[in-house]
């Protein structure tokens, strides 16, 4: 088996090299001044435990991985990206090639299922960064993430069996799950997280604004008759596994979305996090208003109209109480 990262920025970079260092034919697909920095002088992966240069191959184009039957495609781009990059990936790769989703979201999963027959999900539990070329942080250490994995839309297959063995094998911990959109969507209301943030500050991330999004979450899900675990199953499965540290006498510094905005990226996830919940309130006549104000922010600070961590909880109240 032979993997191919599409997308080897904090996740797929950290994923992409305790794979090559388990042993495993590993390609990242990476761009810009990161894949220059990775060509140049090896990917950088730093811990609490560890700082280590990996020479990984990694190319600029996912037709340069050099796809076959034996390659397991690891999707690990920001959802905004995803359309774009299957649609390349299915110029070169026959539609029963397996495309593991290891992203946020739960709309990668549907995207990939247009195109390709094996498709599964990873519900990702792993405290990462990506915030300099050629350099990649794994907060938790020795036990890098949980990386549970099953087949889309449910059940499980060998495939998923032998991917979960090849991560249990590179520092995670890995199982094969039938209900795995279940954890993804409770994943995805703990995400809700990262745009608040990225808007209101790392204060306001377990605040009333929290609890405003989370309860619009759950009552669309609800409505929409989608199940989702629970926070206290979500605990049960972190356990002690994880134990996140310091890099360098810090913690970690932001989430994927505050990430991609100190990156400068030009897109963020919100429109898949919040946004979900808001196309979900519309399909179901129920109102999302925290939401659609997180998605308008998380827009805005894509955009560069508006700083992060500019806007405090009385703020984004007034803002709740004129919509």
């Amino acid at each position: 088996m032979r993997f191919a990262v599409y997308g080897a920025g904090a996740v797929g970079g950290v994923v992409g090299v305790q794979l090559h260092r388990a042993g495993y034919d590993v390609t990242l697909v990476a761009r810009g001044p990161h894949l220059q920095a990775i060509q140049q002088g090896g990917l950088v992966l730093e811990t609490p435990m560890e700082r280590v240069t990996v020479d990984i191959p990694a190319v600029n184009r996912i037709s340069k991985a050099k796809v076959d039957r034996d390659t397991v495609v690891l999707l690990t781009m920001k959802s905004q990206d995803t359309a774009d990059a299957l649609d390349e990936l299915r110029q070169v790769a026959g539609h029963t090639t397996a495309v593991v989703c290891i992203q946020n979201g739960v709309e990668n999963e549907r995207m990939a299922l247009r195109r390709f027959q094996n498709v599964y999900g990873v519900s990702v539990m792993c405290p990462c960064a990506f915030l300099e070329p050629g350099i990649v942080q794994a907060y938790s250490a020795p036990v890098t993430g949980i990386l549970d994995i099953g087949r889309y839309p449910a059940g499980t297959d060998e495939t998923c069996e032998v991917v979960a063995v090849a991560l249990s094998e590179a520092t995670f911990v890995s199982e094969a799950r039938p209900d795995i959109m279940r954890w993804k969507y409770g994943k995805l209301i703990r995400n809700l997280r990262n745009a608040i943030e990225a808007a209101c500050g790392p204060q306001a991330r377990d605040g009333r604004i929290r609890e405003m999004v989370t309860q619009e979450a759950e009552q669309v899900l609800a409505a929409a008759g989608i199940e989702y675990i629970s926070e206290e199953e979500d605990r049960a499965r972190r356990g002690d596994i994880l134990t996140p540290g310091r890099i360098a006498g810090a913690k970690r510094p932001g989430g994927s979305v505050w990430q991609s905005i100190a990156r400068n990226a030009g897109s963020i996830e919100t429109d898949y996090l919040s946004g979900h919940i808001v196309l979900l309130g519309r399909l179901t006549g129920i109102a999302t208003p925290a939401n659609a104000i997180l998605q308008e922010l998380g827009a805005e600070l894509a955009a560069g109209t508006r700083a992060p961590r500019s806007v405090d909880e009385a703020g984004f109240l007034e803002m709740l109480a004129g919509r």
